[in-house]
């Protein structure tokens, strides 16, 4: 009787998953934790030299320029030497960079230098970029593993569960936030248990295990796997034609590839609409709906709505690519197959922006009025995540991370200078202070939620010119579906 195939793959796909996971809470926490870090800033500082909201733009942009710089080398790493080494050297430097943000508004090693060190602003942001190139190559590292792991046929489905395991924890991360952590609202006192240092120690100390764990698990491709049985080698290998020898990366056909350059710029619409859900979306609903905050129970259910569009999102990314694989193994159309959800996502969630819009004009004081069509929006956005990653693999094959990697490179660099930077003037520029704190009109986010939508179509437009069939280097013999 034949060998059943072993479920390995699964066992890495969770496994990293949960790196996924980690990825998304450490990102997060800079956001959550941006008041408490700034107040500790200005602890001693004269009233007219503290820092701003503002200011803390210039934190958030030294994470994404680093993180989108260092996302093709780090892609170069794991296909030139392995997903394992690069993961490794991720997971281990961006943990090490968390634990050290901890510090923040401290002096340490006072008993090794005269007077200590004090970590300040201009620490932070170096430890931010520091942290950012560290954490540069997880995604594209991770898209790699799996084009080793899984057969062509359940690519989608794989990368659609990274992103729905990413958004998890993206969306989950504020509510964690302000449960591990102690606050003040209204006179009344919650404690987490955590001051914000604890719990950047405590993230930092599960991306370490995590890496442990992985050292002693994960192999650069299944044949290494003492787990693996031939029943599900076969199965993986399935029309793959793998080359022999060392990879070497054509860079000029790379260069020249008019589909990658789609792929980017498509990718640059994703992270130039959805950063407003990571940075301004929980000051946002704190700006906009100010009573919430003045009891315990309303400061959770902001978290909760903060949150919720990457949780909503979750089914996005599950579905992306799920529909995704099912349209090709039904047509046998790859080209459309992921095509068509990205056009879809991104139409319908520039449609939400127009939706959100309407109501924050119609029915300003009303919370669920703004929270719905933003979860939504989530949810069409993350429809692209799934299919967008799986083209990288279906173009890139054994240059898979470097594709990837200059697909979110290009993407996080644009969103980063366009994203942040772009989205941040806007803000401030109908932001006022009232009674010491700081206000952002309603025409701000306005403004913000008309481009945000006016980007998304021309995104749709860009789907058109990404043909997954096409790779980045053709041979005779490689199967269509490989």
């Amino acid at each position: 009787m034949a060998t059943s195939p072993s479920r390995v793959r699964y066992a890495v796909l969770f496994l990293l998953c949960l790196l996924a996971m980690i990825t998304y809470m450490d990102r997060a926490a800079n956001g959550s934790a941006k008041s408490a870090i700034m107040a500790d800033l200005n602890a001693n500082r004269a009233e007219d030299d503290k820092y701003s909201t503002e200011d803390f733009f210039l934190v958030l942009m030294a994470f994404q320029l680093a993180y989108a710089l260092f996302e093709v080398p780090s892609g170069w790493l794991g296909d030139t030497h392995g997903p394992r080494a690069a993961l490794l050297r991720v997971v281990t430097w961006w943990s090490l960079f968390v634990f050290l943000t901890g510090f923040t508004g401290m002096r340490i090693l006072s008993d090794a230098v005269v007077g200590g060190i004090y970590i300040g602003f201009g620490a932070l942001i170096v430890i931010q970029f520091l942290f950012g190139m560290g954490e540069a190559g997880a995604f594209p590292n991770i898209s790699k593993a799996l084009y080793n792991w899984f057969p062509a046929d359940s690519r989608g489905f794989a990368k659609s569960c990274i992103w729905m395991s990413a958004r998890l924890m993206g969306g989950l991360t504020p509510l964690l936030w302000v449960s591990l952590t102690s606050w003040d609202v209204g006179g009344m006192h919650q404690s987490g248990g955590l001051t914000w240092r604890g719990a950047m120690w405590l993230f930092a100390l599960i991306a370490a295990l995590w890496s442990a764990i992985f050292y002693l698990f994960f192999k650069n491709k299944p044949k290494e796997s003492t787990w693996v049985n031939e029943a599900e080698l076969a199965l993986i290998n399935a029309g793959r034609n793998e080359k022999s020898g060392p990879v070497r990366i054509p860079w000029g056909k790379l260069l020249r590839s008019r589909n990658l350059w789609a792929l980017c710029g498509m990718y640059m619409v994703t992270n130039f609409c959805w950063y407003f859900l990571m940075y301004n979306h929980p000051g946002a609903m704190k700006s906009q709906f100010p009573d919430w905050n003045n009891t315990p129970e309303g400061r959770i259910l902001l978290a909760i709505l903060s949150g919720a569009p990457l949780l909503v999102g979750m089914l996005g990314c599950f579905l992306g690519g799920v529909l995704s694989d099912r349209y090709i193994r039904r047509t046998g159309d790859r080209k459309w197959g992921r095509r068509i959800y990205g056009m879809l996502g991104y139409g319908a969630a520039g449609v939400c922006y127009l939706i959100a819009i309407a109501a924050k004009v119609v029915a300003p004081d009303n919370v669920w009025a703004l929270a719905i069509p933003l979860m939504l929006m989530g949810f069409f956005n993350d429809l692209i995540m799934a299919p967008a990653w799986a083209v990288c693999q279906d173009i890139g094959r054994d240059y898979a991370a470097t594709v990837s990697g200059a697909m979110n490179m290009v993407g996080n660099l644009g969103g980063a200078v366009t994203g942040i930077f772009v989205t941040g003037m806007i803000l401030r520029a109908n932001s006022s202070f009232v009674d010491g704190k700081e206000v952002i009109a309603t025409t701000g986010y306005i403004t913000c939620f008309t481009l945000y939508a006016i980007v998304y179509f021309c995104g749709v437009g860009l789907w058109l010119l990404i043909d997954a069939t096409k790779p980045i280097e053709s041979e005779p013999s490689a199967s269509s579906q490989n």
